[in-house]
């Protein structure tokens, strides 16, 4: 193996300000590259059989034209691009790998600093008058334009709006390292935290039989963090927030007690239930019951999807963008023949609609 100034004499990094050395071993049970990719990293005590392993790793970050450069014990470098490293042709004996770093700003220390220098007293004047209060409705509206993404299987959009929805959770984390409240760091550790210990099917010794076991036992860890936290009292709907929307409210609520045994045992009672609740729209007598049947019937419907494995919220949402769509269609279609929608039929506006459908079915 080569010490540590024979690499740095190999691969020309005498006068390297930074870097990271890591050793072959940390790849064996990982999953990412376990350091940050803004910075130039020595790979030590290589082995030919680790490079299948590395290069699997390292292809969840960096590109498979990304260049890395291999050396043997002998000092020799062979310079081959990441996507061949665990080829066969590669016949070359191995002991460390030289991996470049990606450009800056491709790391997560590297979007705090910018977001800290925002905030600086030589930062931009709006983001240093942010509070988290005053935060709130943008994060709002970056998670619904993230969601829009999604809803359209768009990978760019969502790439893009998953960079604005960090940039809220980096800046609130900002504001409140400012008056010592929390960091990122105190973020980072709680969710990983929170991970391991809900997780022991995966990081301990727990042995589970299907999602349904896993919810089960997810529900059971959460009931002990109430009592370890002091919060008995606490319920298990009331960790939903009241501000969900009304359908993510209502199948959060149904999922939480159907994982503790507050279910229908089969979809059929569901059904018929869903009928029930259509006749006592038929028979309410006044506006005030109505409100409340359709209310009823909504959470049925909602109880349905569930059982399906359809989340309502984007069910709904993408009948809206259909229907949008159509709508549009029949408006086009108004214009270029120069006939205002208030002078069409319905039977003329239907045809258009079923256009529409066959259209983008």
């Amino acid at each position: 193996m080569l010490n540590l100034q024979e690499m740095l004499t190999t691969f020309g990094l005498e006068n390297a300000p930074r870097f990271t050395i890591c050793d072959a071993a940390e790849f064996q049970d990982a999953h990412v590259p376990p350091f940050s990719v803004d910075l130039p990293v020595l790979l030590r005590g290589v082995e030919k059989q680790d490079l299948i392993k590395i290069q699997q790793v390292l292809q969840t970050i960096y590109s498979d034209a990304h260049p890395v450069r291999v050396a043997n014990a002998n000092n020799n470098v062979t310079n081959v691009n990441l996507g061949l490293l665990g080829a066969k042709e590669l016949d070359v004996p191995v002991s460390a790998i030289y991996i470049p770093p990606l450009e800056t700003g491709t790391s997560l220390t590297a979007f705090q600093e910018i977001v800290a220098h925002l905030r600086a007293p030589d930062g931009c004047p709006w983001d240093r008058k942010q509070t988290h209060q005053s935060l709130r409705q943008h994060l709002l509206e970056e998670s619904y334009e993230a969601l829009a993404a999604m809803d359209a299987n768009n990978p760019a959009g969502m790439a893009e709006e998953f960079g604005d929805l960090l940039l809220q959770i980096v800046l609130n984390a900002q504001i409140a390292s400012e008056s010592k409240a929390f960091t990122m760091n105190d973020i980072i550790r709680g969710i990983y935290d929170k991970i391991v210990r809900r997780h022991p099917h995966v990081f301990g010794e727990t042995e589970v039989d299907g999602v349904g076991q896993v919810l089960k036992n997810w529900e059971q860890l959460k009931e002990q963090e109430r009592r370890e936290n002091g919060e008995q009292e606490k319920g298990i709907l009331d960790g939903v927030p009241l501000s969900f929307p009304a359908l993510n409210q209502s199948q959060e609520y149904q999922d939480r007690a159907a994982r503790v045994g507050f279910d229908w045992p089969e979809i059929d009672r569901v059904l018929d239930k869903l009928m029930e609740e259509i006749e006592e729209i038929r028979q309410a007598r006044n506006t005030e019951e109505l409100a409340s049947e359709i209310g009823d019937l909504f959470f049925v419907l909602v109880n349905f999807a569930r059982w399906q494995g359809v989340d309502a919220e984007s069910a709904l949402r993408e009948a809206n963008i259909r229907f949008k769509y159509r709508f549009s269609y029949i408006e086009k279609h108004a214009r270029k023949e120069g006939h205002p929608m208030t002078e069409m039929t319905l039977d003329e506006m239907e045809a258009l609609w079923q256009e529409a459908k066959e259209l983008k079915s």
